[in-house]
């Protein structure tokens, strides 16, 4: 089987004899680490990076100063619901977050090597799982220190004490607005300031973008492998399965809203974040996002992907990089030439992907009519149309 164009793939020596690198498997593995450092050391630096500038920017002082509103009856209790809910212990920590959302996705993908068989997947699989990580917690610790919110359990924490409004007021916004009912955290008096500013960053959820992050990011991918959305009818089981990432992101963002460790919108906010670097790295990672045709096949840096050739779904790209197996797609594993009972059954049907790819390869359409999509149609003028890639979505 020829390599496939736009795959990583090692040339023969000039004299067409065999590569030296391959005289053995320690030396083949030393030049492909070597490889990989050239390809990718600076995409790992750059995370690294951004991961720390993240942390750093957690964990600075915060920037907006906000006000708050205090009333009392005539006991002395405050009244205003909206930030007087109890302070529960979180369900989740946001480092055992971090960990679940990218644990699971690297395991799920790691497992699914061993039917799949391409080490360029899971690599462009998992960089891009971690670039949607860490775009998305940069993106909202960004957000929180310049923005933030108070949590719904921010005075429980906070303890204010309106006495101090005259003597801690050095922001001018103490006991104002309407019947001065508007305070800072100038007038809190819990010692805890790392609490205390937590109970502060509220928006957006870190949480839920963590979560949409790493699951939608999965869900992309499990789409691509299990080609659910493609030009057969999927089985029911594979698209339950396809379902719960979506479930376990939606599980993880709202989960705090349970212990009132934060508001709806911060949980909406969160899960659009989440989202958006979700589709932004996978697209960087592989050939397309939505289109079946190539959303399984990894890119790589060292050359560009040709559509055009993809276009006709030759045997190779509809075999490899993929999980599953069935009318043409994914990895062989008889001898070439023989056909499963399968197979030979479906035959006299003409309806396997590989009969559409040749009927489109001439004309643009299957042989039964239907209308099916190409790289390589024909505009309303009569000359042929090429998409490039960045017009794939």
């Amino acid at each position: 089987m020829r390599p496939l164009p736009g795959l990583p793939r090692h040339e023969a020596a000039p004299n067409g004899k065999a590569d030296p690198r391959r005289a053995s498997l320690f030396k083949q593995l030393v030049w492909f680490v070597i490889d990989w450092i050239k390809i990718s050391w600076k995409d790992v630096l750059a995370m690294a990076i951004l991961g720390a500038a993240a942390l750093s920017i957690y964990r600075a002082p915060l920037a907006a100063v906000r006000n708050f509103p205090i009333t009392f009856t005539e006991s002395g209790d405050i009244v205003y619901p909206e930030f007087a809910y109890p302070n529960r212990n979180w369900i989740i920590s946001p480092s055992l977050s971090g960990v679940i959302d990218a644990v699971i996705p690297i395991g799920i993908i790691l497992l699914a090597q061993i039917r799949i068989r391409s080490f360029w997947d899971a690599n462009n699989a998992i960089l891009g799982l971690l670039y949607s990580l860490i775009l998305g917690s940069l993106f909202q610790v960004i957000i929180k220190q310049l923005i933030g919110g108070f949590r719904p359990y921010f005075l429980a924490v906070c303890q204010p004490d309106i006495s101090l409004a005259q003597s801690h007021n050095t922001t001018g916004l103490n006991a104002v607005g309407f019947h001065q009912i508007m305070y800072t955290s100038e007038i809190c008096t819990n010692p805890d300031k790392q609490a205390l500013q937590t109970a502060m960053t509220s928006f957006p959820s870190g949480h839920a973008t963590s979560a949409f992050a790493g699951y939608v990011f999965l869900f992309l991918w499990m789409n691509a492998k299990l080609k659910v959305w493609a030009n057969f009818q999927a089985s029911f089981y594979w698209l339950a399965l396809l379902v719960a990432p979506l479930l376990g992101a939606v599980l993880q963002a709202c989960a705090l809203s349970v212990d009132q460790a934060h508001n709806w919108y911060d949980i909406i906010a969160g899960a659009v974040i989440g989202t958006v670097m979700a589709f932004m790295s996978y697209r960087v990672c592989y050939a397309a996002v939505w289109d079946w045709r190539y959303n399984h096949i990894p890119l790589t840096r060292n050359r560009t992907f040709d559509y055009v050739a993809a276009g006709a779904l030759v045997p190779e790209y509809m075999e490899r990089a993929l999980f599953v197996r069935k009318l043409g797609w994914g990895r062989r594993r008889r001898g070439v030439g023989r056909k499963t009972w399968r197979e030979k059954r479906r035959e006299p049907s003409n309806a396997s992907s590989a009969t559409y790819a040749r009927d489109s390869a001439v004309s643009g359409y299957p042989a039964n009519g239907v209308s099916y999509p190409e790289s390589a149609t024909v505009r309303g003028n009569g000359q042929p149309y090429h998409p490039r890639g960045d017009n794939m979505v």
